[in-house]
């Protein structure tokens, strides 16, 4: 009976045999320790007794195969002691699984039990050194007499079982006479042919045709493959590849006295090349390798050597050290096979240090490699490793970097900041000897009261008392504003030019009122003001949004296009941090601000300015009404 093991390790005894429910129920009884509360010793009984009904039913529902153990077998085998043998769970012909092919599904999905002659009970079948599951096969390497029995194969959720007799017999048994060989090496490209080992036994029974099986598929004569053809109880191979490898399964059908039973033999093929002539080749490392190495850190030399086919291997691979203390000492190695193929294969050989001394430094590390036609050595040589200074470097080179990236967005968000810290403490006044009288002439749209609306008033408001309030009270800037600074009774358009000839900046102030009222006067003579002196230039505020005319000289609409535009906004409050008055005081002349002197000054030139204004308005109103009198 299948042992089970777990479940607390509370159903096997000390020699691993499942315990019956009673025995375990006893047992329990004992274990609980009498000096545990009631109501505990109770709830550890019920459910170890639980888990015993659980292992027992499912041991039971594993084992008795309703439907298997009584019914007749369908199959009976014959083999050869000490031999390899394949046992399939399908009837001989039927090509409908696949030994070798899908093998791990199949290998869920099948289950093996078996029973000597005569004894019982049933028992399931699980892997061991000499018998193998492969996909829906038992492979025995090798078969012995007491493998003989009844075999009985369940491929769940196909077919219900299937129930197999294997004798295994002694070659003197089977009376075997030149019994060939079960291991065959074929040179590939040549003629070769496959003989079924078990022709040679029961010599005294006539023997019908040999069934061959390769990979779980009948072979037969094919069309496609006129390189193997079928005779008697051989195979023909003419040229052999590296496909033909594999187990071959033959059979043929022999009868004791009424009993029908099928005689298997396997015969395993391998398909080789000629034996190299040459010795083996480095792959790594070629000649002298320098490779670095840090002191205190574990270290593995790896060495890859590609050996050719032999088919008597005589190969040797080691890893020496070599320096003036010791000049052959082992190391700690091991060894894998990389690849592997028809004609050699390629071997991983690693030596393991589990730290680099000094002594490391000044060895040489040599791999060895031999066959039977020659050897041949590559050495290693190590160098200390100069890990800080790298390590500085690269932290130097990314540290540079993030703060490369980080001034780099600081000054594209605060550009504008930067550029006025800087004209405030390192730049020269423009302002100084330059012969301008303003620093910037305010251009707007000017309306009589019956063309104003509450639009325009807005205009005039920002142009007269908005933006002087913040360029000169808070920057300390001197506006031109023509109808408060420029005395009248000079022509309009020798007034204008003369203002603005005599500013640094002219501000215009564009709104669809301006675009298409006579101011554009004043936007145009500035352009052309700014093409003669090139000290003076223009900054464009955009009041309202607006559309421009198709009769704008060319020399306008080119100004409009190319020239610094400042949008307000009419939310935007006048407090002097905001982006709006940013902009315009980087667009202003760079000067030094002086904010109680300057303000009090200009407050004073107004004032005068002022009183002349109005002295000059009444004197001109007292000639107009003495000529009228007259």
């Amino acid at each position: 009976m299948e042992e089970k093991k777990g479940f607390l390790g509370c159903f096997a005894d000390p020699s691993g045999r499942l315990m019956s429910f009673t025995e375990s129920k006893m047992i329990l009884k004992e274990n609980v320790s009498e000096y545990q509360p009631k109501l505990i010793k109770q709830a550890m009984l019920t459910l170890c007794w639980i888990l015993a009904l659980f292992v027992s039913v499912t041991e039971v529902r594993e084992i008795n195969l309703p439907g298997c153990s009584h019914v007749e077998p369908q199959i009976r085998y014959r083999a050869i002691s000490d031999e390899e043998f394949v046992l399939q769970c399908a009837l001989p012909g039927r090509d409908t699984t696949h030994i070798y092919k899908n093998s791990l599904l199949k290998q869920h999905k099948v289950k093996w039990f078996w029973h000597q002659k005569g004894q019982e009970p049933l028992k399931a079948i699980k892997e061991s050194s000499n018998l193998v599951l492969q996909g829906d096969a038992l492979r025995f390497k090798p078969v012995r007499d007491s493998d003989s029995g009844v075999y009985i194969c369940v491929i769940w959720e196909e077919v219900p079982c299937l129930k197999i007799v294997l004798e295994v017999q002694t070659k003197a048994a089977a009376k075997c006479s030149g019994y060939d060989k079960n291991t065959l090496y074929l040179l590939a490209g040549t003629g070769n042919s496959i003989t079924c080992p078990g022709t040679k036994c029961f010599s005294h029974i006539i023997k019908p045709d040999v069934k061959w099986y390769k990979d779980g598929h009948q072979i037969k004569h094919r069309k496609s493959r006129q390189s193997l053809k079928l005779k008697h109880n051989e195979i023909y191979l003419n040229p052999t590849y590296d496909k033909d490898a594999g187990t071959y399964v033959c059979d043929y059908t022999l009868y004791d006295n009424t009993t029908k039973w099928t005689m298997r033999t396997a015969v395993t093929v391998e398909v080789i090349a000629k034996n190299t002539i040459h010795p083996p080749n480095f792959l790594y490392p070629n000649g002298v390798v320098i490779l670095e190495a840090e002191l205190g850190k574990p270290l593995e030399l790896e060495c890859r050597v590609q050996f050719g086919f032999e088919n008597v291997s005589s190969l040797r691979i080691t890893w020496k050290r070599k320096n003036k203390e010791n000049i052959n000492e082992k190391l700690n190695q091991e060894t894998s096979v990389c690849t592997k193929g028809l004609k050699g294969y390629t071997l991983l050989h690693v030596a393991k240090l589990k730290e680099v001394t000094e002594r490391d430094l000044r060895s040489n590390f040599t791999c060895f490699a031999e066959n039977s036609v020659g050897n041949a050595t590559a050495v290693i040589q190590l160098k200390r490793k100069q890990r800080v200074f790298l390590l500085y470097v690269l932290y130097s080179a990314i540290s540079t970097l993030f703060a490369f990236l980080l001034c780099t967005a600081l000054i594209y968000q605060h550009w504008i900041e930067i550029v006025l810290m800087y004209r405030s403490y390192l730049v020269h006044n423009e302002t100084t000897g330059d012969g301008k009288e303003f620093d910037a002439f305010v251009s707007y749209a000017k309306l009589d009261s019956a063309e104003s609306d509450s639009t325009l008033i807005s205009e005039e408001k920002f142009a007269l008392e908005i933006l002087p309030d913040m360029l000169e009270n808070k920057y300390g800037y001197k506006l031109c504003i023509l109808e408060r600074d420029v005395l009248p009774g000079g022509a309009y358009t020798d007034e204008v030019v003369t203002a603005i000839k005599q500013s640094r900046r002219t501000i215009i102030i564009l709104s669809p009122a301006y675009i298409s009222g006579p101011s554009m006067f004043e936007l145009q003579a500035a352009v052309n003001c700014a093409l003669e002196d090139k000290k003076i230039k223009l900054v464009l505020i955009k009041f309202q949004a607006f559309q421009e005319p198709e009769t704008l000289p060319p020399v306008v609409k080119k100004a409009l296009r190319i020239l610094p535009v400042i949008t307000w906004k009419s939310s935007i409050s006048a407090a002097p941090n905001k982006k709006f008055w940013k902009y315009m005081h980087y667009h202003m002349p760079a000067k030094t601000t002086k904010t109680l002197g300057n303000c009090s000054l200009k407050d004073f030139f107004q004032r005068l300015f002022s009183l002349v204004y109005q002295q000059q308005k009444f004197h001109r109103g007292m000639a107009a009404g003495s000529g009228m009198v007259t």
